[in-house]
């Protein structure tokens, strides 16, 4: 979630969710809570780009109160975004329950076709204070070390989206293969929407003939091998939180793949984030560099791309 001093404004772009449908828990919405859940409020949450969230109080059977959170998006290729962050989501429960809010549904509303939605457990989060980089790194090095690819290839089984832009998400043999593949979707993307540049054109050329091979196909040669795990995929500090009833670190608005578990660490880099040096190296502490380790930086950089 990020916060403006404008509630209509996020990083300086409108927000084309009207607030009116976080004002009401829509019909399709109240049937994809647990069974008996009588609703007794609706609060706006939280906001994106393309999104506004809500908190749904409820009262539960045993006359207990549980929230869930609610989000609600409507743009070209939502309906893909929100399905994928679901089952994202759900694989990502299904790993580490203790890190990540469990997903409840994805749907559209019974109001109107246009408006999809997302609903998950509610965690009460402190999303000002970084998360204590060591907790952070414990909870990363499980995900990574007890997933494993249920194709023992590289890939995800549904569509899943950075943005509004799909990922390469096809079951891919070997790491090197798969990441330039997502990268060349990348670039096609960029020029797609910047029109084409010669310099660029030589950039790009040399990081595919030279750079990638280099880098990435050392990790699985030379009896050297590497195993795809699920990583989230966009972690950011926007995406991670702490949970004020456990103070764990809590990860969210994932989209997931199964990948090289070094590739998770690349949004840890960038100087306009705020988890940065320090939590790759406290990932580090938990989990070795792939070989050959003293490689370990410069494929950093080149997962940055």
């Amino acid at each position: 979630m990020v916060r403006t001093n404008d509630p209509e404004v996020v990083w300086d772009k409108p927000n084309e969710v009207d607030d009116k449908w976080i004002q009401f828990i829509d019909d399709n919405v109240l049937a994809k809570l647990p069974e008996g859940s009588r609703p007794l409020g609706i609060d706006r949450c939280g906001s994106s780009y393309w999104t506004k969230g809500a908190e749904i109080i409820t009262e539960q059977l045993d006359g207990s109160r549980v929230s869930f959170f609610l989000k609600a998006r409507t743009v070209t290729l939502i309906e893909a975004m929100v399905y994928g962050e679901f089952f994202s989501q759900s694989t990502l429960y299904a790993a580490v329950p203790d890190f990540t809010p469990k997903p409840y549904a994805w749907g559209t509303y019974a109001a109107d076709p246009n408006i999809h939605f997302f609903l998950c457990a509610f965690v009460d989060m402190d999303e000002v204070t970084l998360p204590d980089p060591q907790k952070f790194a414990r909870g990363l090095a499980r995900l990574h070390t007890t997933t494993v690819s249920p194709t023992g290839k590289y890939g995800f089984h549904v569509a899943t989206l950075q943005g509004l832009v799909p990922q390469y998400v096809d079951w891919t043999d070997t790491w090197e293969e798969f990441f330039s593949r997502s990268l060349q979707r990348l670039v096609e993307n960029e020029e797609k929407a910047q029109g084409p540049d010669a310099e660029m054109k030589q950039l790009v050329s040399a990081i595919f003939s030279k750079v990638i091979p280099r880098l990435l196909r050392p990790l699985e040669t030379g009896g050297r091998s590497i195993r795809p795990c699920l990583v989230h995929s966009d972690l950011w500090d926007g995406n991670v939180a702490t949970d004020l009833d456990t103070n764990s670190p809590v990860i969210f608005d994932s989209t997931c793949i199964y990948a090289h578990n070094e590739y998770e660490l690349a949004p840890l880099r960038p100087v306009r984030h705020r988890m940065r040096k320090e939590y790759i190296e406290a990932y580090f502490k938990e989990v070795h560099p792939s070989e050959p380790g003293e490689d370990h930086d410069d494929r950093n950089v080149l997962y940055c791309l």
